[in-house]
């Protein structure tokens, strides 16, 4: 869904609405581990199983990573399906809605590397 916005629009509660939806956008993806989460499992381009994922996150412990998949499940970014066999298999997958978020990490790293070249004077691939 691509929306033209009208970012000089001067009604307080169009602009106190993107605001408001700007902050959510933030809530769900906060925590030092999400973002890398999302990365790899858009890197993987298909289901993760944790150990796999647990793998990808470096530095992440299992009580962690357990916890931020958790809440990603909550809020509709990644979906976890458990197949019935012993042992249990768990895979993680990007949901529609994670999936929807590639356009604003593109644009997340496209900003990084433009502030890095401003603040540094010199373009550094990430």
């Amino acid at each position: 869904m691509t929306v033209v916005r009208d970012w000089q629009c001067a009604d307080p509660k169009q602009q106190l609405v993107w605001a408001a939806a700007t902050s959510e956008a933030l809530r769900v993806l906060e925590g030092k581990w999400k973002i890398v989460i999302i990365f790899q499992l858009f890197a993987a381009k298909g289901p993760l199983r944790f150990s796999e994922l647990e793998r990808r996150v470096e530095g992440v412990n299992q009580k962690m990573l357990i916890q931020q998949l958790k809440e990603l499940e909550k809020d509709g970014i990644v979906t976890r399906t458990i197949f019935p066999q012993v042992p249990p298999k768990v895979e993680y997958a990007l949901s529609q809605m994670g999936v929807a978020l590639g356009p604003s990490i593109e644009a997340l790293v496209d900003w990084t590397l433009m502030r890095r070249e401003a603040s540094e004077g010199t373009s550094q691939p990430l």
